[in-house]
């Protein structure tokens, strides 16, 4: 665990770095020296304020709001008791009114990040099953996943939508932006940490009840539709769009079929007897 949050930060870097000397690059080509320095200190600008404020951006983005308490008790109670078995402080909750299942996290990492949930969530699964997702959830989180899902899906999606500005040309230019932004969220995120997620959720509760509350997930598309930018599919347990182009571009889960097989293979936790 200590080596992904270690690696996630290491790509968090990276992914500044070259950033900032993309910009400096375009402004020497533009004014020398000194546009070279100024478009640098704007391009770290900018990745301050992602940091900072790129998981509001994220939840205003997907329609999320602050949780009220009396809204759901167990949710909070829930979180809080799976935040302590993965051992990071409870997250933040935002609410989604959405009747399609969904979840995800956005932030910096433990202390400072935000578990969102929409209602349909919360109508569909069992609270075993709840619970074993939102350990998933957090495994991201304990692993600085968290931060490498919110820079991806921040810049693939200001990629994406920079195409719209081409007017009748908008789609030729999506074909250029959306393989780049394609290739810096397949940089950042590997589908091994939805593996590592499920095995470490696997390991504070029951690994079965998160297989089924994934297949669910995954068959929610067949019931209640879904329509957001495609370049947020890191975000879910599972991917709920369809199969068109551009969203195969941003796939990077691996096959739920080989996730389950794993989870299945694993023994459920057993609770240690009270002492008496």
């Amino acid at each position: 665990m200590r080596r992904r949050a270690t690696a996630n930060l290491c790509k968090a870097f990276v992914l500044v770095g070259f950033l900032v000397a993309l910009a400096a690059g375009v402004g020497w080509r533009i004014g020398g020296e000194r546009s070279a320095a100024r478009f640098a200190f704007c391009g770290l600008s900018a990745a301050i304020a992602v940091y900072w404020l790129g998981d509001r951006s994220i939840l205003g983005m997907l329609g999320a709001r602050p949780f009220a308490l009396a809204e759901d008790p167990l949710l909070r109670s829930t979180t809080d008791k799976v935040a302590a078995q993965v051992g990071i402080p409870a997250p933040k909750l935002a609410l989604i009114e959405d009747g399609f299942p969904r979840s995800f996290v956005v932030g910096r990492g433990p202390g400072s990040s935000t578990l969102a949930v929409s209602t349909g969530l919360l109508r569909a699964l069992r609270r075993e099953e709840l619970e074993a997702v939102i350990a998933h959830e957090l495994a991201h989180i304990r692993s600085l996943d968290v931060l490498t899902q919110t820079f991806a899906v921040l810049l693939a999606t200001m990629l994406v939508e920079l195409s719209r500005l081409g007017g009748y040309f908008s789609r030729a230019l999506l074909f250029i932006l959306g393989p780049i932004a394609s290739a810096f969220t397949h940089a950042l995120l590997s589908p091994r940490r939805e593996y590592a997620a499920d095995e470490e959720a696997g390991r504070v509760s029951n690994p079965h009840d998160l297989a089924a509350a994934l297949l669910r997930l995954d068959r929610a598309g067949e019931l209640v539709s879904f329509a957001t930018s495609p370049t947020t599919e890191p975000l879910y347990p599972v991917d709920p769009f369809e199969t068109d182009r551009l969203s195969r571009m941003f796939r990077t889960h691996p096959p739920l079929s080989e996730r389950v097989r794993r989870l299945r293979a694993m023994d459920a936790p057993v609770d240690e007897p009270a002492a008496t």
